[in-house]
């Protein structure tokens, strides 16, 4: 079976194949004619409440595909302990939501595909899918949203006819049991939209409009639930071809030159992900629906890739990504054509799935490595608390990424030699050896030396082969000096297992419990050529 990213990544490539390119095809958004965009796993508003009036929030999606998930209690303390307030499961696993109660946490649950079979022929069998999964936990684990199907038009086509009854019955089900300030919807994917630039041209795919699209969009004005869209600007980067620039994707400044106007309405766009919202919102007008919120129900960033077909998914990246796109959607700013109406959000994910199957970027979406260890730190200062791994004035100095293979491993001699850095966890069989290679060898002994020094100007230079950065370089049981330190200053401590990243679990992995001693920096700078020399 392959991945959804996979999935959505095939389609992309043959629409565009099918459809001309725009007039301008330089413009990083008209080149989203051709990408029609896509995603993997939708999800649903974490609060019952009408979510188009209601504060904007950020919510994580919580999979199951990996090797080593956390029990359900210690899940939950997690979420606690990193202030996550909304997420969103694929089913209604009763183990979770039982966890759950009284945590403060809302949880969107969803339907899978299989399901809809039974659900869009019988209301009482939706009946019973409610009796079962929403009545013996709501309100004590907040039940915010059902999430019915999982991009059905793409994943599922031949069941899209039993998609709309399998959500009228469960919308039924739930004002039934007095729960109908719950929402029910169904996650899309964005390739339902059709021309999204300028957003002002878009519209959804005509050959689904009578039957799917008007009576959808009437289900959800009359029920006060959102359009949920899965949104990934990296997608629009990856396979634009240079036509979509990064700082595009990344919610990054841009000088008034570089921003998109919508020739038709002149409205400027800094982003990718505000003209695909817009986009929705233009394609929902051309069917005279303009009540109807939109959720972006999964967006998010790879951390690692292949570094051949995948190389822009890397911590850094994935960091800054993420971290824009909350601060973005807090400031509540809207959007362009619509900046009244700030959407909330989902990231895809919450940990890494390393059991799913696709390119190696598939099993790297995750905030969090399957034991608790984030997979990079964000800087979302004034976040409202979300997420306890923020970088906000902790920085790490690691290689400088066009740094060449020689001038490395010069600066690594000098740093574990002359430069006395603390390079133990780099030997063979200690935590930080893998990768075996000279760049994240470099990183730890830079940080290693910059940590030492007080982070005093200059430190961080290495012949212009390093460089500054807030993003934690830590991973799996390999914590950086920089995360030791922070950790020892919040903690009185410098074991390995309390970096300043980690949280309070009963599962997460400690270190080996102690620091190594140092070994003699000539006869450890010998040790090193040999190990990074292959």
């Amino acid at each position: 079976m392959s991945s959804k990213h996979q999935r959505y990544q095939d389609q992309s490539n043959l629409q565009a194949r099918e459809r001309p390119m725009g007039a301008n095809p330089f413009t990083f958004l008209t080149l989203l004619r051709l990408l029609l965009f896509h995603s993997v796993i939708a999800v649903v508003p974490a609060a019952a409440v009408n979510i188009g009036t209601a504060k904007p929030f950020i919510g994580v999606n919580i999979g199951t595909d990996l090797t080593d998930l956390l029990p359900p209690a210690d899940l939950a303390a997690f979420l606690k302990a990193q202030q996550i307030k909304h997420v969103r499961l694929y089913d209604a696993d009763p183990g979770i939501l039982s966890a759950l109660a009284g945590a403060g946490v809302s949880v969107a649950v969803g339907v899978p595909n299989n399901q809809l079979l039974a659900l869009g022929s019988s209301p009482a069998t939706a009946d019973t899918w409610v009796a079962r999964h929403v009545l013996p936990f709501h309100p004590a684990t907040p039940i915010s949203a059902v999430a019915v199907g999982d991009e059905v038009p793409a994943a599922l086509p031949s069941a899209l006819p039993l998609l709309l009854p399998a959500l009228r019955s469960l919308s039924a089900a739930l004002a039934a049991a007095n729960l109908s300030s719950i929402p029910v919807s169904t996650p899309l994917p964005f390739t339902v939209i059709l021309d999204p630039f300028p957003p002002s041209q878009a519209y959804f795919n005509q050959t689904l409009t009578t039957s799917f699209f008007l009576p959808l969009l009437r289900f959800l004005a009359d029920t006060a639930s959102p359009l949920m869209l899965n949104l990934y600007p990296y997608y629009a980067f990856m396979q634009s071809r240079g036509a979509v620039p990064l700082d595009n994707a990344l919610f990054k400044p841009l000088s008034p030159s570089l921003e998109e106007i919508d020739p038709n309405t002149l409205l400027h766009y800094t982003n990718v992900l505000d003209a695909m919202v817009d986009a929705a919102y233009v394609s929902m007008r051309n069917l005279n629906f303009t009540g109807v919120p939109v959720l972006i129900t999964e967006t998010g960033w790879p951390h690692n890739g292949s570094s051949r077909d995948e190389p822009y998914a890397t911590p850094n990246y994935a960091s800054t990504y993420t971290s824009n796109l909350i601060r973005h959607m807090l400031d509540r700013r809207g959007t362009p054509l619509r900046p009244e109406a700030t959407p909330s959000v989902y990231i895809y994910e919450l940990f890494d799935e390393d059991l799913r199957p696709g390119p190696l970027s598939e099993a790297h979406w995750g905030l969090f490595y399957g034991n608790g260890t984030p997979a990079y730190l964000l800087n979302v200062a004034g976040a409202g608390g979300f997420l306890a791994n923020d970088t906000t004035n902790r920085t790490y100095c690691v290689a400088a990424e066009e740094a060449d293979r020689r001038s490395l491993q010069a600066a690594l001699d000098w740093a574990c030699g002359p430069g006395r850095a603390n390079c133990s966890e780099i030997q063979p069989g200690e935590s930080c050896y893998e990768p075996n290679d000279v760049r994240s060898h470099a990183s730890y002994a830079f940080d290693s030396y910059y940590q030492m020094q007080g982070k005093a100007a200059g430190s961080c230079f290495f012949q212009g082969v390093a460089m500054i950065t807030t993003t934690d370089p830590s991973h799996g049981k390999c914590i950086f000096p920089g995360s030791k330190q922070t950790s020892a200053a919040g903690a009185g401590t410098t074991n390995k297992a309390e970096s300043s990243r980690a949280v309070a679990s009963p599962r997460l992995r400690p270190g080996k419990g102690r620091l190594r001693e140092r070994i003699a920096p000539v006869i450890l700078n010998l040790m090193l050529l040999v190990s990074v020399s292959i």
